[in-house]
C-alpha cells in the first residue's frame, strides 16, 4: 500500500465523526475515495464472488441446509456490512465453524424437517442480529477480550476435526453416520470397507489441487475452476453411475423476503445456538479484521464491528440465510484482490446476484464430494500446529488450557465446546486475578530503585526491611492471598523484621476491602514490634487509604514517598539509633570505671 493511502486511512481515522457518521462508515471513506480505487474494488469484488460461490456451496451442505442458502448469505451479508462495518477489507459470509455448529445443532430441534430446519436457522441469524445491538448499545465490545487466545487454538482445531470428520463420508462415498465425534469415527471405520474407489480418487485430486492452488495461485479462483472443471466432467462421462452423488438443480433468481415463524419450545434451543454463534461471529470477525487494518495502516472501531455484523446477520435472517461472518480466509482473497474500501463486497454481491440469475443451473451435476474437498481444504487453516508447538515449548500449562478447549469439542460437540472454552477462559481470568503475584523487592546495586529479587538474584535485601508489590489491584476477591502471602514472608526470613513496605504502583485500584486488609495487616505486624509503609499509591487508591484513616496510622502515603526515601530514613534511624546507644554505654563503662571498689 502506498504512503498517500496510509495517510488517507489515518486522516479518516483521525477525524473522529460524530452523530449518523460515527454508525455510518461509508460517509467517511467516500468522501476520501479515489477514482483509481474503483477498478481494484471492482476486481477484487469479482475475485470474491469466484472465491465465495463454490465455498458457500459447500459451508451450508455443513449446516445442513440447500446449496442455494450459502450462495444467499454471501449475496445480503457483504451489502449489509459495507453499510455498518469499520474494516476495508473484511469479507463477510458464511464460515466452517459456524456452518457446523449451525447444522449440529439444528439436527436435534428440526425433527427432520426441511423447513424447520431452514426457519431455526434463520432465526438464529435475526437473533445474533439483535444481540449485536444490545451489545452495541450496552458498550460491551470489550468482552471478547476475556476469551483467551490460547483458548481459541484448542477450540479450532478440535473443530476442524469435527468438520473434517462429516466430510470424509462424501470423500469415500459411504453414508457415515453417528451423533458425537467418536461414534461418526466407529461408524465410518465399519464403512471403510464399502469405499468407493472413483469416488476417493476424484475427492483426492480436487484436494491436490486446491492445495496446490492454495500455495502457487494465492488469491485466485482456484476452487472455481475446480467446480466447474468437476461438473463437466461429471456431465460428460458416466461418472454418476459410480455412487457419484450431486447437488441437484438450484432455484434460479434472486431470495425472497421470508420471516421466519417461531415455536416456543424452540426457545431454549436457539438462544444457546444464536449466543455461540455470536461469540465465534465476532471474534473471527474482529481477529480478522484487525489484521487487515494493521497491514493497511488503519485502526477498526470494535464496538462499530457489532453494527456491522448484526446487520449483516439481519439480512441473512430475512433473505433465506443464515448465521454469517467475517472469516481470515475469505477476507485475505479479497485482500489479495486489491480491495481498497467496502465497495468491493457490493461488486462481489452484484456478481453473485447475476450469477444467481442466469447460471444456475450449470451447477446441477456438481459433485458433493467436490464441495467436501473445499471444506477439508478450508478448514487445514483452523490447524495452527505452530502455534500449537510453539504453546508446549513456552508455557505447558497454556498448552493443556488449550488441550481442555480441544478435548471439549471433541467429546462435547461443537456447541457445548464454545460455552466450556468461554467458561475456561472466564475460570482463567477469575483464577489469575485471586491469586495476583506478590513481588518480594531488593535494591538494584549501585541504584536508589527496587525490583523483584525472585527474577534478579544479584540485588541487595535491606536487613530487617521486607518490601512487597503486588502485581494486580488490590480487591475484594484477591486480599487474603495477598495478606496471607506477606505474613507467611515476615515470619519466613532468619533476621526479624522491623519494617513492611508496601509498594502500591502495580495496582491502580484498591477498594474498601484491600484498605481494610492493609489496616489489619498495620495492627498485626505493629503488634509484633513491626511497623508498615506506603508507598507509590495511584491517587483514586489515596483518597480511599485516607478514608479508611490509614494514612495517620502507617505514615505519609503522599506520590513524593519512594521505597527508596523510606528505605533511607529507616537506616538513617537505626544508624542513629545505634550512635545513641554507643554513647550511653560508654557513659556506663565511664561511671562503672571511676568509682572507687
Amino acid at each position: 500500500m502506498t504512503n498517500k493511502v496510509r495517510a488517507a486511512g489515518r486522516a479518516t481515522d483521525a477525524a473522529a465523526p460524530s452523530g449518523w457518521r460515527s454508525v455510518f462508515p461509508p460517509a467517511q471513506w467516500l468522501a476520501s475515495y479515489q477514482p483509481k480505487w474503483l477498478k481494484k474494488d471492482a476486481i477484487a469484488g469479482v475475485t470474491l464472488a469466484a472465491y465465495g460461490i463454490p465455498v458457500s456451496l459447500a459451508y451450508a451442505s455443513l449446516a445442513g441446509l440447500p446449496p442455494q442458502f450459502g450462495i444467499y448469505c454471501y449475496l445480503v451479508g457483504g451489502v449489509c456490512y459495507a453499510l455498518f462495518g469499520s474494516s476495508r477489507q473484511l469479507a463477510i459470509g458464511p464460515t466452517s465453524a459456524i456452518s457446523m455448529l449451525v447444522g449440529l445443532t439444528i439436527a436435534g430441534m428440526a425433527d427432520g424437517d426441511p423447513a424447520r430446519w431452514a426457519s431455526i436457522a434463520a432465526l438464529t441469524a435475526l437473533l445474533i442480529a439483535g444481540m449485536c445491538c444490545i451489545a452495541w448499545l450496552l458498550r460491551l465490545s470489550s468482552l471478547v477480550n476475556f476469551i483467551s487466545e490460547t483458548i481459541l487454538v484448542g477450540f479450532k482445531a478440535g473443530a476442524a476435526l469435527t468438520i473434517a470428520l462429516t466430510q470424509l463420508p462424501k470423500l469415500l462415498g459411504t453414508k457415515g453416520g453417528g451423533e458425537s465425534f467418536f461414534e461418526r469415527l466407529i461408524v465410518l471405520g465399519g464403512q471403510i470397507p464399502t469405499t468407493s474407489l472413483t469416488v476417493l480418487i476424484f475427492g483426492l485430486v480436487c484436494i491436490a489441487v486446491l492445495v496446490l492452488g492454495e500455495k502457487y495461485l494465492p488469491g485466485r479462483p482456484v476452487a472455481l475452476a475446480v467446480v466447474i472443471v468437476s461438473t463437466i466432467i461429471v456431465s460428460v462421462t458416466s461418472l454418476a453411475a459410480h455412487s457419484f452423488s450431486v447437488v441437484g438443480a438450484l432455484p434460479r433468481g434472486l431470495p425472497e423476503f421470508h420471516l421466519p415463524t417461531l415455536r416456543v419450545r424452540d426457545v431454549d434451543g436457539i438462544v444457546s445456538l444464536a449466543f455461540a454463534c455470536l461469540l465465534l461471529s465476532y471474534v473471527e470477525s474482529v481477529s480478522a479484521a484487525r489484521a487487515l487494518a494493521q497491514a493497511h495502516g488503519y485502526e477498526i472501531d470494535a464496538r462499530q464491528e457489532l453494527l456491522g455484523l448484526g446487520a449483516a446477520n439481519l439480512a441473512a435472517g430475512l433473505f433465506q440465510g443464515y448465521p454469517v461472518a467475517g472469516g481470515l480466509s475469505q477476507s485475505s482473497v479479497n485482500d489479495k484482490a486489491g480491495a481498497r474500501t467496502p465497495l468491493a463486497l457490493v461488486f462481489a454481491s452484484l456478481t453473485i446476484a447475476l450469477c444467481l440469475m442466469f447460471l444456475t443451473e450449470l451447477l446441477r451435476n456438481l459433485p458433493t464430494v467436490v464441495l467436501a474437498a473445499i471444506v477439508m481444504v478450508a478448514v487445514k487453516g483452523l490447524v495452527d500446529v505452530k502455534e500449537i508447538r510453539h504453546l508446549w515449548r513456552v508455557s505447558r500449562y497454556e498448552f493443556a488450557v488449550s488441550f481442555v478447549a480441544f478435548a471439549a469439542v471433541l467429546m462435547l460437540g461443537i456447541l457445548k465446546g464454545v460455552i466450556v472454552a468461554v467458561l475456561v477462559s472466564m475460570l482463567l481470568i477469575i483464577r489469575r486475578a485471586a491469586r495476583p503475584h506478590v513481588a518480594l523487592l531488593g535494591r538494584i546495586r549501585g541504584t536508589r530503585r527496587f525490583s523483584d529479587i525472585q527474577r534478579h538474584a544479584d540485588n541487595e535485601s535491606i536487613a530487617h526491611v521486607l518490601v512487597f508489590r503486588v502485581a494486580a489491584s488490590l480487591l475484594y476477591f484477591n486480599i487474603e492471598h495477598v495478606r496471607q502471602t506477606v505474613w507467611a514472608k515476615v515470619h519466613e526470613v532468619s533476621e526479624p523484621i522491623k519494617l513492611v513496605i508496601c509498594d502500591l504502583s502495580t495496582s491502580p485500584v484498591v477498594d474498601l476491602s484491600g484498605a481494610r486488609m492493609l489496616a489489619a495487616l498495620h495492627g498485626a505486624l505493629q503488634a509484633e514490634g513491626v511497623n508498615l509503609r506506603i508507598v507509590g499509591a495511584h491517587a483514586e487508591a489515596r483518597d480511599i487509604l485516607r478514608a479508611e484513616n490509614l494514612e495517620a496510622r502507617v505514615g505519609p502515603i503522599g506520590r513524593r514517598y519512594s521505597v527508596a526515601d523510606v528505605v533511607d530514613e529507616f537506616e538513617s534511624g537505626r544508624a542513629a539509633d545505634s550512635k545513641g546507644a554507643l554513647r550511653d554505654t560508654e557513659q556506663v563503662v565511664k561511671t562503672v570505671v571511676s568509682k572507687p571498689d
